[in-house]
């Protein structure tokens, strides 16, 4: 999602000024990147969002990345960015009714859980020497809506994050449009495949005081509130972290209430929205409660873990750029921001969404980790098709 972040970053490369926070960051390039996807009807209507990595334990080498494709459905590609699988969305459940949208995708030991934001719905694949197996219940229950008639006005399944807690697979995910995250325990349906069954829910403001004593809402297109997506379980502590694309990042312990613990540059900042551009304009100045680091969209969020340390990246998608945090207790330090650049191997990022990564050496092509991430915009492009795709970075290069 794009929003008012990318007008307010238009407006200041018109003006031929630099922002100060753009000023120190690292420019970065990937090793390799997959091959595009078009979203259109010649290329599946495939359109890349979120990213999964699954580690073959005996054979880090040959571990493989997952990879949403919204309509166009699950990728699975190596190391080197080739695809090795594919799988397609359900279908439309009934005539006239939305057919699967594959939104967000992560890993809980050897099972990949994906959003279905088209149906509402959770799918489970188990993965076994890097191929996936499709083991979802029969009648997956809807995750927010009341019947699928609710379905259809497509406030659903949206962002998801994957974690196990006493010894049970649990997933968080977010409703498209809401501020609702809920909670839901992966179990056995009895028939060798695995359901889900709700077990808890958080809501998360959609209107915030500001220092001043005023109350500020982002700004959202109508019938919509601040809604949220990217997330990520804190392994050593079970807090979920959650990117509210508008507001900022959010820790939610698993007892006591959420806080917000890093703010985007926006927060606060007036603006309407334009019914004619169908975006979001600023129509005011940034304000004193904003936040330093992090553009809107808030998107991806993934943690990486080595010798006792804690980093989180996330992705600015407003202005295609990221921050690294170190996790010291339950704070966010911010470290330093990077961009992804035009490389020999690969094209640079542009407005990203979803990012993972791991510390664990992934053979010669990876020898001190993986981050793999969204690409918004690949080039070159196909005329006005637009493409999307992932890239592949050495942790090494991340600052």
């Amino acid at each position: 999602m794009r929003i008012a972040g990318v007008t307010l970053a238009a407006m200041v490369v018109t003006l031929g000024v630099q922002p100060a926070y753009a000023s120190g960051l690292t420019e970065v390039t990937a090793v390799t990147e997959t091959v595009p996807n078009w979203d259109d009807e010649a290329g599946g209507n495939a359109n890349a969002d979120d990213p999964a990595i699954w580690i073959d334990a005996k054979h880090p080498e040959r571990s493989v990345v997952l990879g949403t494709l919204k309509n166009g459905g699950l990728t699975v590609f190596d190391l080197s960015g080739q695809e090795v699988q594919h799988i397609a969305t359900p279908p439309p459940p009934a005539p006239g009714q939305e057919p699967g949208r594959f939104n967000n995708v992560d890993l809980v030991g050897n099972l990949a859980v994906v959003t279905d934001r088209g149906r509402d719905q959770l799918r489970t694949y188990a993965v076994k020497a890097g191929r996936l197996t499709d083991v979802t219940t029969a009648k997956a229950p809807l995750v927010f809506s009341k019947d699928t008639d609710e379905v259809q006005d497509q406030h659903t399944a949206y962002g998801l994050a994957a974690t196990e807690i006493h010894g049970q697979p649990v997933v968080a995910v977010t409703r498209r449009s809401e501020t609702r995250i809920g909670f839901f325990r992966l179990v056995p349906d009895g028939h060798g495949k695995i359901t889900y069954r709700p077990i808890g829910n958080v809501d998360l403001p959609s209107s915030f005081r500001l220092s001043d004593g005023s109350t500020w809402s982002p700004c959202e297109e109508p019938g919509d509130r601040p809604q949220l997506e990217g997330m990520v379980f804190d392994r050593t502590t079970n807090d979920l972290y959650a990117a509210q694309e508008d507001v900022g990042v959010w820790r939610i312990p698993q007892h006591g209430k959420p806080e917000l613990v890093e703010k985007v540059r926006e927060y606060g900042q007036p603006a309407a929205y334009d019914e004619e551009t169908e975006e979001c304009a600023p129509t005011g100045p940034v304000t004193r409660d904003a936040g330093k680091y992090l553009s809107a969209d808030a998107e991806g969020l993934t943690i990486a873990y080595e010798q006792g340390k804690r980093i989180m990246y996330a992705s600015g998608q407003g202005d295609s750029t990221f921050a690294s945090y170190r996790m010291d207790g339950r704070r966010l330090v911010y470290r330093a921001g990077f961009q992804m650049v035009d490389g020999s191997a690969a094209d640079g990022v542009q407005h990203s969404d979803g990012a993972a990564v791991t510390t664990q050496p992934l053979g010669p092509r990876f020898p001190h980790g993986l981050f793999a991430v969204h690409d918004g915009e690949n080039t070159p492009g196909d005329g006005d098709r637009e493409g999307t795709n992932f890239k592949l970075v050495r942790l090494e290069k991340l600052p």
